[in-house]
């Protein structure tokens, strides 16, 4: 009897993990404002927030009002899920990791109201450590350092 020799990749062993949610916000998001957020997620449903700088311009059009939560971005960062095509509620429910690819896991309403002024959004606060790359549609965001 023959011996068969099949290599297998490191990443068919490696298993998909749940990053913990460490603090959550779901509202409106201002359509006028989208330039707040960051250049590269300013046309995607999914996104990051990796400062505090573009943290606070993004909450002063999210939650217009209230205080900046505390964010530690030298230990997270936020990613994000809004609307790009109906209105719909939307919030994060789960975040998974493997590889060093984050993916965001977001339930939505279902509706057929246009986006007018305002889209939906949702935030969530994750641990940066392990999230290398951010899955955005088909295309892997870098997640670099600060």
């Amino acid at each position: 009897m023959a011996a068969s020799i099949h290599n297998v990749s490191a990443t068919e062993h490696t298993p998909l993990k749940e990053a913990s949610i460490l603090q959550t916000w779901s509202g409106d998001y201002p359509v006028a404002q989208l330039s707040r957020l960051p250049v590269e997620h300013v046309q995607s449903a999914v996104g990051f927030v990796r400062d505090k700088a573009t943290f606070a311009a993004v909450w002063e059009a999210f939650k217009p009002g209230e205080n900046l939560p505390e964010v530690d971005f030298d230990k997270n960062i936020i990613v994000f899920n809004r609307n790009v095509d109906f209105y719909n509620r939307t919030n994060i429910i789960k975040v998974t990791l493997k590889d060093g690819v984050a993916e965001v896991l977001a339930m939505e309403t279902r509706s057929a109201r246009p986006i007018d002024d305002r889209a939906a959004m949702a935030l969530a606060v994750i641990p940066r450590d392990g999230v290398k790359f951010l899955r955005v549609g088909a295309e892997l965001v870098a997640v670099r350092q600060k």
